[in-house]
């Protein structure tokens, strides 16, 4: 008789170590933890995070400030930014402020906007929805033709309108990006509550009495966990672009306030001249929304990996 033990009795495709009764949760961060993707994405989401937190230590050592202006020293003697050197390693921009320093700053803008907006329409989408899918009836079609307007709104459109009309501001700019994003959110976890709520376990605790609420809360929020969480770190880049939209439109964060839409919509005019001005908050952007995609795509396959096998199964049969 063969010693092998099969996947599905507790031996890790490795080989390496049991799985048998560990708990989801548990499973998905071993498959975490040997996921390139997931842990350079990781490593550069924390990376960003602790620029933005000690963003003001940053400039202390650069002995710059993200408004300073260093006419003399930061411009050219024909008034253009100056290029990376020791003085200012990411260079200078039109008004001879330092770029690294208002880099590291314009992160800490696109973070709060990102996380904010990402968990704010998370939390009212949830509840919409999960209260849709659940109760049902006359609610679940007003709660859902009222998703429906505002998906059918022109996302970008709609919120240039509205951020003209309020004014620009972080907080209004956060504002906007969660009030037309729940309303995907509130779909999402509308169509998983009517199937959890089919459940026999549901049925089960409905017999013995219990309200709709507690079985909201007990019963079928920790099982939409999992999927808000790999919607939410899919929503978060999302929310940073868009940020990053409309202070390219002027729309975003009120200047001097450093954001990396502002910037590069400032050194879109200097491109030729000075690369640098345009590159760097560019390539912040980038990591930044790149890194969020590639750790909620190791999210999803972590936390459902049967996708995945049959994809490999399929593969493995051509």
């Amino acid at each position: 008789m063969s010693n092998e033990v099969p996947l599905e009795m507790g031996i890790d495709e490795g080989g390496e170590s049991p799985v048998a009764g560990r708990s989801p949760w548990e499973l998905a961060w071993l498959r975490l933890r040997k996921d390139k993707t997931a842990i350079v994405s990781s490593a550069v989401i924390l990376l960003i995070v602790l620029l933005a937190i000690f963003a003001p230590l940053i400039a202390l050592l650069a002995g710059h400030g993200p408004n300073a202006q260093y006419l003399l020293t930061g411009l050219s003697p024909d008034g253009l930014p100056k290029a990376p050197s020791s003085s200012f390693l990411f260079g200078t921009d039109n008004l001879g402020r330092d770029i690294m320093v208002r880099t590291v700053y314009g992160a800490r803008v696109s973070l709060i906007v990102g996380l904010a907006a990402s968990l704010s329409a998370v939390i009212v989408g949830t509840t919409v929805g999960m209260v849709a899918g659940f109760v049902g009836g006359k609610i679940d079609l007003l709660l859902s033709r009222f998703m429906d307007v505002i998906l059918s709104f022109p996302f970008l459109l709609a919120a240039i309108a509205l951020v003209s009309v309020v004014g620009p501001s972080l907080l209004v700019t956060i504002g906007v990006i969660a009030f037309f994003s729940w309303a995907a959110v509130g779909r999402i976890v509308r169509g998983l509550t009517l199937s959890i709520r089919e459940k026999e376990y549901i049925e089960a605790a409905r017999a013995v009495g219990e309200s709709d609420f507690r079985l909201m809360y007990t019963e079928v929020l920790p099982n939409l966990v999992a999927p808000l969480l790999v919607y939410t770190t899919l929503l978060i880049p999302s929310a940073i672009s868009f940020e990053a939209t409309l202070s390219f439109l002027g729309l975003g964060v009120v200047p001097p306030t450093a954001s990396w839409g502002d910037m590069l919509a400032t050194g879109v005019q200097y491109y030729q001249q000075a690369w640098w001005f345009i590159t760097f908050p560019g390539i912040a952007l980038l990591a930044t929304t790149l890194a969020f995609n590639l750790l909620g795509d190791s999210l999803r396959d972590a936390l459902d990996p049967r996708g995945e096998r049959l994809l490999k199964s399929l593969r493995r049969k051509r």
